[in-house]
């Protein structure tokens, strides 16, 4: 008799393990039921919705031709990522817990659209940390707070933006990213130094200062480092804290049982180790 080890497949390594979400980490929480979970992302993505549309309108109102690149911008492009993602999974946690939390579209749907889910999830968990921490840090000057429309603007594109990305990685069962995830995250953001440079060469202006090579010079080879390491901390610290949310839930639900997300139910980790782990992942075939 011989055995030899079944190969995991490649989807799974990309968190989308088959069937999918089988204990519906995706539309759950440890604190709230899967109703008001959706509640509170339809209430963000309609404020993040209301944000861009009241930026699109005001700066066409004010004819000053910044509307001309508003996509061209980093923060705007992540930002709309957060609204896409915030109403995706609320109609999917509407649709588990309205369909009594037995299942939802998305599992039923191409793998591939599932594996999208997952790696949107992992932009809009780490982007906009990176983001807030360039606008503040590089960024930021007196024009920041000059007015209450800048002000608002600014709280809500470089603040809010990581308080939604905090909800999802603390508030909710997802599992941490796959670690396939980072350089497929770290490639889009190279991508994005086309869109820039395009756009200088289109309309004639560099959307972020430090990436105008005429004056960094040496520097900007910096910068640009600096950014894909500043992605890849924001990814280690999102894994991170869900993790630490994993545990904390386990001893809650241990000390409690019948909370959301309960160890009696099962533990929100399970999924992802098996995947992490190899040893977990080899099936012996006689």
């Amino acid at each position: 008799m011989s055995s030899k080890p079944a190969r995991a497949g490649f989807y799974p390594r990309l968190g989308v393990a088959s069937p999918f979400d089988a204990h519906y980490d995706l539309v759950t929480s440890p604190v709230f039921s899967p109703l008001v979970l959706a509640i509170i992302r339809l209430t963000l993505g309609t404020y993040a919705l209301f944000v861009a549309f009241y930026q699109l309108a005001y700066e066409a109102l004010a004819d000053d031709g910044t509307v001309n690149g508003y996509f061209s911008y980093f923060t705007h492009l992540s930002y709309i990522g957060i609204i896409a993602y915030q109403f995706a999974a609320a109609v999917q946690t509407l649709c588990y817990a309205l369909n009594g939390g037995k299942s939802y579209p998305l599992q039923r749907w191409p793998r591939f659209l599932q594996f999208l889910h997952r790696l949107l999830y992992s932009t809009v968990t780490t982007y906009p940390l990176v983001v807030t921490v360039i606008f503040w840090a590089l960024l930021s000057d007196s024009s920041t707070f000059a007015s209450t429309y800048t002000t608002w603007i600014n709280i809500s594109e470089h603040a809010l933006n990581t308080v939604f990305a905090l909800f999802e990685i603390t508030l909710t069962n997802v599992a941490p990213s796959p670690w396939l995830h980072l350089p497929l995250c770290v490639f889009m953001l190279a991508c994005y130094l086309g869109v820039a440079y395009i756009t200088e060469a289109t309309q004639g202006f560099y959307t972020y200062s430090f990436l105008d090579p005429g004056k960094e010079h040496a520097k900007l080879a910096g910068y640009i480092i600096a950014v894909g390491i500043a992605e890849c901390l924001a990814f280690l610290l999102a894994r991170g804290l869900v993790w630490v949310r994993i545990r904390l839930s386990k001893r809650s639900s241990t000390i409690r049982p019948g909370l959301p997300g309960s160890t009696e139910q099962r533990s929100p980790s399970e999924d992802w180790e098996q995947i992490e782990r190899p040893s977990m992942s080899m099936a012996r075939v006689v």
